[in-house]
């Protein structure tokens, strides 16, 4: 019988223990519990080797959490530190408009955009937190005037900021007041260029289980006699390894997990809404992110007059600023219509139309510029067809807003189609691809469509939210691209319906970068 045939089950044990194992163990046996830090101190090991050891000991039940704690530590982002110098967004705009009132001359947001060089995006938060406080207001023009002399959020802020710039410190210490405005300025999704950062440390305790302590026993009164982990060179010429085991394998511990591959859920969503729609029988049609005025609000009877122009809701091309030449004779029976309705049988808007604007370039802000281009395509009658189209609007950042969407964008041309029809689809596509049990339609109103209405589906967490518009496409937008029969159009947002089809509570996290949360996020379909 060899010595290993005869060695004890707690023999085997003992041999399989690595160097790194053993160190943690005799120290659990000095003094249980033990923290993890203190574990680091105490054996002199580094805090990766410690924790490394602790994953194999809990995987062979040789040790268990005892307690576990989490606190938060606040610090400055490097937004943070250039603010301690220079001082806050909030101090910036609200002493800005102060000083400017003061000379007669309200600050406009485009001079504040001039003078800080930053995006209206950047600035909105800052100015919303002003205007909360009531220390700030909107005036006539977009200026921005201050209600009173002071703004006590600006003060505590500065306070703040200045403090925690000599280091890292407790967050769960600060009274109530200081931790309010820490949460509301500190950095998170979407908010990149906070002056704050907030990070959890979680401090945990081990302790010997039954099997544990045995074994820390056996550790500490025996030894153990270390072996070999690899048959190296060096080894085979000294011959050491005579005289020394090679340390076993256990295959109780856990194999290292393998990631496989996964299609991103919001990926796999949008997969299944195109899958859809063609089985339906709907043509894809596609356009450009960069459009033009005419084919994103001309052609759709939109004024040049119509406030989501303004730059606020649009985002401009700064260059090329203008498009080629729009082509004939579309050009021209826009304009006409937007004049005096042409023969569309309407009074059209009645004001001077800008030929040069309606080649100034933008960023597509919504699908139905895809849909104004296909009318000007002779499409077939009848005829379904769909677009999934990325657009961009300014927005503040929210659960449900975001800056950029995609929007399901179709229309369908017909004789026979009418306002029934339309509405038979809204619900047919809430139900199928947002996956919800509750629709219901609310009057609306769009330049383009006439009648108008807008699909709300009820989220779970989030309750009742607008997916999009959709309508009967006035003739004034039809006639114009050659096309004399009726169309109803729709544009619903596939962001949102994602979100209740794939239980998402934040619209940011269907751009999630989280490995875990993909791999995790379940597929309803």
């Amino acid at each position: 019988m060899t010595p290993e045939e005869s060695s004890s089950p707690g023999d085997q044990e003992l041999s399989s223990l690595h160097p790194l194992e053993v160190a943690v163990l005799t120290d659990l046996h000095r003094e249980s519990p033990t923290s993890e830090a203190d574990l680091v101190t105490h054996t002199r090991l580094d805090p990766a080797q410690v924790s490394m050891s602790i994953g194999w000991l809990q995987a062979k039940q040789y040790i268990s959490i005892a307690s576990e704690h989490v606190t938060k530590a606040v610090s400055l982002t490097s937004t943070g530190t250039e603010f301690s110098t220079s001082g806050s967004l909030l101090e910036r705009i609200f002493y800005g408009a102060t000083e400017a009132k003061q000379q007669g001359s309200p600050l406009t947001m485009k001079a504040l955009q001039d003078t800080l060089g930053l995006q209206a995006s950047e600035l909105s938060g800052p100015i919303g937190a002003l205007k909360k406080e009531g220390s700030l207001q909107i005036g006539p023009g977009g200026t921005l005037e201050p209600t009173q002399p002071t703004s006590e959020l600006t003060s505590s802020l500065r306070v703040l900021i200045e403090d925690i710039a000599h280091g890292p410190s407790s967050y769960d210490d600060r009274p109530d007041t200081e931790r309010q405005i820490i949460d509301t300025f500190s950095q998170r999704r979407g908010r990149s260029q906070e002056p704050f950062r907030v990070d959890e440390h979680v401090a945990r305790s081990f302790a010997l289980t039954d099997n544990g302590k045995t074994i820390a026993t056996q550790v500490v009164t025996t030894g153990v006699k270390e072996g070999y982990a690899q048959l190296t060179p060096e080894i085979l010429k000294d011959g050491s390894w005579r005289n020394r085991p090679p340390r076993p394998y256990s295959i109780a511990l856990r194999p290292p997990r393998i990631a496989a591959g996964k299609k991103h859920p919001y990926r796999s969503f949008l997969d299944k809404v195109k899958t859809n729609l063609v089985s339906m029988g709907f043509e894809e049609m596609r356009g450009p992110i960069v459009e033009s005025e005419f084919w994103n609000m001309d052609t759709l009877y939109m004024p040049q007059f119509h406030p989501a122009r303004d730059i606020h809701d649009v985002y401009f091309v700064k260059q090329p600023a203008y498009s080629k030449a729009i082509p004939e004779p579309y050009l021209t029976q826009v304009i006409e219509t937007h004049r005096d309705g042409w023969t569309t049988g309407s009074k059209g808007w009645g004001y001077p139309f800008n030929e040069k604007q309606t080649r100034r370039l933008v960023l597509r802000s919504q699908g139905t510029a895809v849909s104004s281009r296909t009318l000007a395509s002779k499409p077939k009658i009848p005829g379904k067809y769909f677009s999934m189209a990325r657009c961009f609007r300014y927005d503040q950042i929210d659960a449900t807003h975001a800056t950029d969407f995609f929007q399901t964008e179709g229309i369908v041309l017909g004789n026979s189609i009418n306002f029934q029809t339309l509405l038979g689809l809204l619900s047919l596509f809430a139900k199928e691809m947002a996956q919800t049990k509750n629709v219901k339609f609310v009057p609306a109103y769009f330049p383009f469509t006439e009648p108008s209405v807008e699909l709300h589906v009820e989220h779970p967490k989030l309750g009742w939210m607008e997916l999009g518009g959709a309508g009967l496409f006035r003739p004034e937008v039809t006639h114009p691209l050659g096309v004399k029969v009726p169309v109803i159009a729709w544009g619903l947002g596939l962001d949102r319906m994602a979100m209740v089809a794939l239980g998402i509570h934040d619209i940011r996290d269907l751009f999630t970068a989280d490995l875990d949360l993909i791999r995790q996020k379940p597929m309803p379909f």
